[in-house]
């Protein structure tokens, strides 16, 4: 794809002492919501701040405990986000904000408390209009150690910056981010019309308009990853489906990285047919041998899954490592196969069932 990018200029600066605005979409994160908002308010800052919270249709408890934060401290501000969509509260919620610095975090995540105040700086050093830095994923349970193991290692997610890069510079995306509002209200806000991978497609449209996005490795956030079997497989086949209707929207402007998992989804369904057809008898000899090729990389992938799961990175016991090597394969084929359909049908209303309650009502 021909690089539509303009030259380089650098985002609007604001005057000293200008305030920041926190924004964070909300729904059923009953057991996250109090310590991601602590880590906020605990943020080691001299100039003013708000937190705003967008409410979605919570069925757990999150609005109530969210209404007794506010009531506790009037730098919290509510918004309500019926559509419960991500890119619709994050929206919401800058328009309520009263700041020129925009700071998205997430109801899953902790801020170090000298994360804005690194950013701040970073920002005005490199004239940047979005930063941000890397994501700690942690784990309570053998099961989410796993899943934050995979988050933090290039296998797990493909090689992205803010999982592990160490070299500080210009980047694709940002890992939540601190944005300038001007930059924000100039490229239009988050695309609505995007459920998932609302951050890559908004720093996309950052850097076709001539700024940069940037890397600081000196920042990290503390995610905490989904704590089921069943919740990370549907947030990752979410996940993949959106990323699929990117690839339909915007080609080759996604990364390579994004495509290895959707070849080990087809080549999978390709080794299943092969295998088909040999213990069938349809395929025989030397074709029966030729097509057996369809395996290697199969073999070749759940050798490094192994590797991975019994190094030093697999985890502190047993558990640990053979969750290791459930999760991968896990989150791979389940990015896959959404990326897969996603992008030869289109995404259309494909919502992360993942952040529903227990009931798992369906999202509005």
């Amino acid at each position: 794809m021909q690089n539509t990018e303009r030259p380089r200029r650098s985002a609007p600066s604001v005057p000293a002492g200008a305030g920041v605005t926190f924004v964070m979409p909300v729904l059923n994160e009953k057991g996250h919501l109090r310590p991601a908002v602590e880590s906020v308010l605990a943020q080691d800052l001299t100039v003013p701040f708000e937190l705003v919270l967008a409410l979605g249709p919570s069925t757990d408890g999150t609005t109530e405990i969210a209404h007794e934060l506010a009531a506790a401290d009037d730098r919290i501000v509510l918004v309500d986000n019926p559509d419960a969509d991500i890119p619709m509260g994050l929206n919401r919620a800058i328009r309520a904000g009263t700041h020129p610095t925009v700071v998205r975090v997430d109801a899953h995540s902790e801020l170090e408390p000298a994360y804005t105040r690194r950013a701040l700086e970073t920002l005005e050093r490199t004239g940047a209009a979005n930063v941000g830095g890397l994501m700690r994923a942690e784990g309570r349970t053998p099961f989410q150690r796993a899943v934050a193991r995979a988050y933090n290692s290039p296998i797990g997610l493909g090689g992205g910056a803010y999982h592990g890069s160490s070299d500080e510079g210009e980047a694709e995306s940002a890992y939540l981010g601190v944005l300038r509002r001007a930059v924000l209200e100039e490229v239009g806000l988050f695309d609505e019309s995007i459920r998932r991978g609302e951050d890559w497609e908004l720093n996309l449209r950052i850097r076709r308009a001539g700024y940069a996005v940037w890397f600081d490795p000196e920042l990290s956030v503390t995610y905490w990853p989904r704590d089921s079997w069943p919740r990370l497989v549907r947030q990752f086949f979410a996940t993949g489906r959106w990323r699929g209707e990117l690839v339909r929207r915007f080609g080759r402007g996604n990364s390579l990285r994004f495509f290895a998992p959707p070849v080990l989804v087809l080549d999978a369904a390709l080794s299943v047919v092969v295998a088909l057809l040999q213990v069938t008898g349809v395929l025989t000899g030397v074709w029966a041998l030729a097509a057996s090729v369809v395996y290697v990389p199969l073999a070749a992938y759940a050798v490094l899954v192994l590797v991975v799961a019994a190094g030093p990175g697999g985890g502190r016991g047993w558990r640990d490592r053979v969750w290791t090597a459930a999760v991968l394969p896990t989150m791979h084929l389940a990015w896959g196969a959404g990326l897969v359909i996603g992008a030869a049908s289109g995404a259309h209303d494909t919502v992360d069932t993942s952040r529903l309650g227990s009931r798992n009502t369906p999202l509005p």
